[in-house]
């Protein structure tokens, strides 16, 4: 028992003796060019600028225990080539004695930076490369040598006014033409901007803006490392755009004067998963948007949030470090034999001079691409204490970092993109069906199809080996709608709060999971969040983009409820049929015993619920009351035998009544589309239960009582 007691005092001295040497510094190291005029990429075709407007810099943070040494290092840079940054490392690690693996190096995405890559139309700058290489062994030796004890905290705050979805898609009838010739664009960035041509937004924003806050022990700020979810401002000349503002800003309002003898304060801004993301609110009108908004006032009120969560942040000395890191093989989406042989035929055209054209620049990434067939990529993940960092080497969609975080063991995370590498846009595959200048084959979105799946699991595996801890398993929680509905005893209930297909779990407990069609994109804002889930969550919903949700419900017979939010992202006329909700017919047909419930559209009964039982059109049974679009509303079809009978936010709205008597076996049903697949819905559709009785009058007022 002695024995065993002082081998316990041992090991928990042993331990705090680590955790009481956790140390930190942290260095910037101006990178702006020497020589003038230098390429800048971020753009179609190649652009050199010849003025500075604001310094550009490397920020790095270096941690240590007991065990080992991570560096963070940040660059004001549009993106940086893995190859690159490898040199870079191997460098840094010779110098300061800190492994390869244990250097993060991210871009800000900053469209005003050097180009220290080639990208579309634009060549890395030759002069400017190795002068970076070299800058970036200056940050961490820097940050290195000012290591000092430290301790460490955590914040974040929700800044979504100041985020949201660039990407939008597109309607069905108003699909794009790609560089290739081909009418595939069912959604592209900035589609928004015209209303009459979209549906609605294309995945979902992530609105944290987090802070890593790191002190002495006696409390001097050392740094402060934000992350956000914003794709760039825009600027002028060379530039850190944004995030360097917001470094910079950090650093006079928490220690605008060093200590003397210490270190200066040293701010950083990484940039949080945001290929889809922009400071534009699409959602609001024209009316709306202040053109005139100015990068320096978009960045005090970023500020003025961060300052409010760092005002807040609780500090621990007893904390260690971890850190993994995986390299993967993966394929680019190579051309095949026509559109290589396109692309050689365009190019043959172009001798002694830049691409010029968007169609040029494509047709030379189709053969740069048949040239390299694949590349390496890094993905890592590190552990401070609580907190947890992600990696990913691309322009990842804003629903890859919430994936990410959800599924971490810690409590507390970000996610960093475009760091150790710039591999370009990688879409969920989802996105891929949609296409768009996301999508289209080149360096800037090369990768396959499946890269987005691949970076996100080696990332949650990697949180669990520095955690050595399992990933959370997410699951929205039961508001009290959410239980209204579970007490009604519902055969099925797809809360559709996935964050991919193709299940949709049925919250039951029956087991009678539904499956999604392809063309439907995920985690979208879904209805009356502070009635469907608790305080804090956000309820969740898929968008239809034609395809549909599909089920097999035995035993619904002549009398069976469903109940349904939807959100129309159609105009009421933009079609003869605006959508169908619901439908329960044999798959790839309309036959004469199916049921169907949707919304009229310019044929008739505009913006109106519409019931058709059978296959005749003229037999549709209409309601009274236009449904505006983009708004969530609340629908209930009841089947009593005979009598059909459909609710509008708890009011009956129309009543009809039609043959009864299904044939045996006839248990397909549809959400989002109609059997025979015509006018299937374009919009969000959420919380949707299926009865196996026909619910009451009293009974859909309580559904929508919550």
């Amino acid at each position: 028992m002695k024995q065993c007691l002082l081998t316990t005092i041992c090991l928990s001295l042993s331990l705090a003796a680590a955790r009481a040497e956790f140390k930190a510094g942290a260095a910037v190291i101006d990178v702006t060019p020497a020589v003038l005029p230098v390429l800048v990429n971020g753009g179609m075709t190649s652009r050199s600028v010849e003025k500075i407007k604001t310094r550009v810099n490397a920020r790095a943070i270096v941690l240590a225990d007991s065990k080992s040494q991570l560096a963070i290092v940040v660059v004001d840079s549009c993106m940086m080539g893995r190859p690159l940054l490898d040199e870079a490392k191997a460098l840094a690690a010779k110098r300061t004695g800190i492994p390869t693996d244990r250097l993060l190096i991210s871009a800000t995405h900053s469209h005003s930076a050097p180009a220290s890559m080639g990208c579309l139309g634009t060549d890395a700058d030759p002069r400017y490369v190795p002068f970076l290489r070299d800058r970036l062994v200056e940050a961490i030796a820097a940050a290195q040598a000012n290591l000092e004890p430290a301790r460490i905290g955590f914040a974040k705050i929700d800044a979504a006014d100041f985020t949201a979805l660039r990407q939008w898609i597109r309607r069905p009838d108003r699909i794009a033409e790609d560089p290739f010739g081909n009418k595939t664009v069912r959604a592209n960035m900035h589609a928004g901007r015209v209303w009459d041509d979209v549906t609605g937004e294309a995945g979902p924003k992530d609105p944290d803006l987090a802070l890593i806050s790191i002190q002495s022990r006696a409390g001097r700020p050392l740094a402060v490392l934000g992350n956000f979810s914003m794709h760039y401002f825009s600027d002028a000349d060379i530039s850190a755009d944004y995030f360097g503002l917001f470094a910079e800003g950090l650093k006079a309002r928490i220690a605008p004067e060093a200590t003397p003898g210490k270190p200066a304060f040293v701010g950083l801004m990484s940039h949080g998963c945001s290929g889809d993301i922009w400071r534009r609110d699409y959602t609001k009108p024209e009316s709306e948007w202040n053109p005139k908004l100015t990068i320096d006032d978009y960045t005090k009120g970023l500020l003025d949030l961060a300052m409010k969560a760092y005002g807040g942040i609780q500090y621990r000395v007893d904390v260690d470090i971890a850190m993994a890191e995986r390299r993967m093989t993966l394929q680019y989406r190579v051309p095949d034999k026509q559109r290589l042989e396109w692309a050689q035929r365009v190019m043959a055209g172009v001798t002694n001079r830049l691409v010029k054209t968007t169609t040029e620049v494509y047709a030379r990434e189709q053969i740069l691409l048949h040239e390299a067939q694949q590349t390496e990529i890094v993905v890592q993940a590190l552990r401070v204490g609580d907190i947890g960092i992600a990696t990913t080497p691309n322009e990842t969609y804003a629903i890859t970092g919430l994936k990410i975080k959800a599924a971490s063991p810690l409590p507390h995370n970000l996610v960093i993109e475009l760091a150790n590498g710039g591999d370009g846009y990688i879409p969920p595959p989802e996105q891929h069906l949609f296409g768009g200048y996301n999508t289209w084959a080149a360096r800037s979105a090369g990768l396959e199809v499946m890269a987005e799946p691949k970076i996100a699991e080696a990332a949650i595996g990697l949180l669990e080996q520095v955690t050595g801890k399992p990933r959370r398993a997410w699951k929205l929680s039961d508001g009290p709608a959410a239980r209204s509905v579970l007490g009604l005893k519902p055969a099925a209930y797809w809360r559709l709060n996935e964050f991919t297909g193709p299940h949709a779990a049925d919250a039951s407990g029956l087991g009678h999971d539904a499956a999604y069609e392809r063309e439907i994109t995920y985690y979208l804002a879904g209805p009356r969040p502070d009635a469907f889930c608790e305080p804090g969550e956000v309820n969740r919903a898929p968008h239809f983009v034609g395809g549909r949700l599909r089920a097999r419900m035995a035993g619904l017979g002549d009398r069976y409820s469903v109940s349904l939010w939807l959100w129309n992202g159609m105009p009421n006329t933009g079609r003869d049929v605006s959508g169908w909700l619901f439908s329960r017919d044999h798959d790839h047909g309309l036959g004469p015993f199916g049921d169907h419930l949707g919304i009229g559209g310019k044929s008739g009964h505009t913006g109106k619920l519409i019931f058709l039982h059978g296959e005749d059109a003229k037999f549709v049974t209409a309601g009274k009351t236009e449904i505006p679009r983009w708004q969530w509303q609340h629908v209930v079809l009841v089947r009593d035998g005979g009598t059909v009978r459909a609710y509008l936010n708890g009011q009956l709205e129309l009543e009809t009544k039609v043959p009864a008597k299904f044939p045996a076996g006839f248990d397909q049903c549809f959400i989002g589309g109609r059997s025979d697949n015509d006018s299937n819905w374009e919009g969000r559709l959420d919380e949707v239960a299926v009865f196996n009785r026909a619910l009451s009058a009293s009974e859909v007022a309580k559904l929508q009582a919550n």
